[in-house]
């Protein structure tokens, strides 16, 4: 069994999917990160100084008996994937194709959509050129996005669906959050559309649907960013 720290964000996604699509038995713990309980001493304990979820502790590893306990969403992916073998290429040149994508994601479209919905939704003062600068950004990189899709005309790294699918399907969810029009981006517009029907997909994403609150409180602002509203 699979122990899942989890809060359902993006990256939180990421690894709900990826356990649904391999079918993992798995269990859930909630860690509301709003109210700060990635900082507990007994969460440090469990998963190490990341502050970060997800993270998973599973008691049945690849090698040895001693569980593994990991966090960092990219990490985990590639971890259940070679636990599993499935959506990573056994071969060199897809390994390091869908390798490529997952650390595209990691290093550029979720670091910076990440930035853009904080400037853009909870930054304490509106500050253009921030929310210019990391619009732009988002902006750029669904271009590429586009552009590698339209080469492959089926999945980001070709023509299997891979960890680089189910890492950057999450981030592209927010969209309409990050001021992104899907229909500028008609490749992953069409992959998007496709991949959000995978049953698989559909359960991920629904884990904890019920954890989430429509809006942040102050409280959540100061656990997340170290700031309230201003005003």
């Amino acid at each position: 069994m699979i122990e899942l720290h989890y809060w359902p964000t993006p990256n939180g996604w990421k690894v709900s999917i990826m356990l649904e699509e391999c079918g993992l038995p798995y269990r859930m713990v909630p860690v509301n990160i709003g109210r700060g309980e990635q900082f507990t001493p007994e969460l440090m304990a469990l998963i190490g100084p990341h502050h970060r979820m997800p993270a998973i502790i599973d008691d049945r590893p690849l090698q040895g008996r001693t569980p593994i306990t990991l966090a960092e969403s990219g990490a985990i992916l590639m971890y259940l994937a070679e636990k599993t073998g499935r959506f990573l290429a056994g071969d060199a040149r897809g390994r390091h194709e869908t390798l490529q994508w997952l650390m595209w994601q990691v290093g550029g479209l979720g670091a910076m959509a990440a930035q853009n919905g904080y400037f853009l939704a909870y930054a304490a003062e509106k500050i253009p050129y921030a929310i210019a600068r990391y619009g732009r950004e988002v902006h750029r990189l669904y271009g590429v996005l586009d552009a590698q899709l339209g080469r492959t005309g089926l999945y980001v790294a070709g023509a299997e669906y891979s960890i680089a699918d189910i890492a950057i399907l999450p981030w592209v969810r927010i969209h309409r959050a990050q001021k992104v029009a899907l229909q500028d981006f008609p490749h992953v517009q069409r992959w998007f559309d496709q991949v959000s029907q995978r049953p698989a997909v559909k359960r991920g994403l629904a884990l904890g649907r019920e954890l989430r609150a429509p809006v942040l409180s102050e409280e959540a602002r100061r656990a997340l960013f170290g700031t309230a509203r201003a005003g």
